[in-house]
């Protein structure tokens, strides 16, 4: 199997543990993949528990549609991430429900939407900041992830849930995973946990070689 065919196939993995897991439902939520000569993402509208590799569109480096049904409406959000971090690999976006309800009781921060409370929130996922709402696919919000790109692993769409990336659409989706199950622990606790402290944010970031 060659590495376009690969890549196919791990999208409809991904696609097929996220909705069967509940991350998304019905039509909503969208990856994508780089290849050599372009990318892949899922069509718009479409089950991401039903996903079919032969039907995935392909987009050129120029953003030419060649095959596969019509990209999804999100092409120019996931287009940014890629044209400005060349260590993506793959992008996941899905309607969470958890994260989505944190937007619509409050976030943390607007620089961060959850605090860190978990080691592995601050080494698999970081800040992630949330982008004020704007109707699905509008261009001000690629625009604004255009300048977060190389800062952080994702943002939060308010009222509509995360836009995560990494070197692969499976560590996308691990991360986006943590995140979620992040903000589920924070929304279902009564009394809110005290952050990790700046020591331990230090140590994480001495043994782990990561940031918050």
């Amino acid at each position: 199997m060659n590495r376009e065919n690969q890549i196919r196939e791990e999208i409809c993995i991904v696609g097929a543990s996220l909705y069967s897991r509940g991350y998304t439902v019905g039509s909503a939520g969208n990856i994508s993949a780089r290849l050599d000569d372009g990318w892949l993402i899922t069509p718009t509208d479409v089950c991401l528990g039903r996903l079919d590799p032969a039907k995935l569109a392909k987009v050129t480096t120029g953003g030419d549609w060649v095959s596969g049904d019509k990209p999804s409406k999100t092409l120019a959000l996931h287009r940014q991430v890629y044209d400005r971090n060349a260590s993506v690999g793959g992008v996941v976006h899905t309607h969470s429900s958890s994260l989505v309800s944190l937007t619509l009781e409050g976030v943390w921060r607007q620089d961060c939407i959850l605090p860190p409370i978990t080691p592995y929130q601050v080494m698999k996922v970081g800040k992630i900041p949330l982008i004020a709402y704007h109707r699905p696919g509008a261009p001000e919000v690629a625009e604004r992830i255009a300048g977060l790109a190389n800062r952080v692993r994702g943002v939060m769409l308010e009222r509509l849930g995360p836009v995560v990336w990494g070197s692969s659409v499976s560590h996308a989706s691990f991360a986006l995973e943590e995140l979620e199950e992040t903000a589920r622990l924070w929304m279902n606790v009564t009394t809110k946990p005290t952050p990790l402290g700046l020591s331990a944010l230090e140590e994480i970031k001495r043994v782990f070689g990561t940031d918050w």
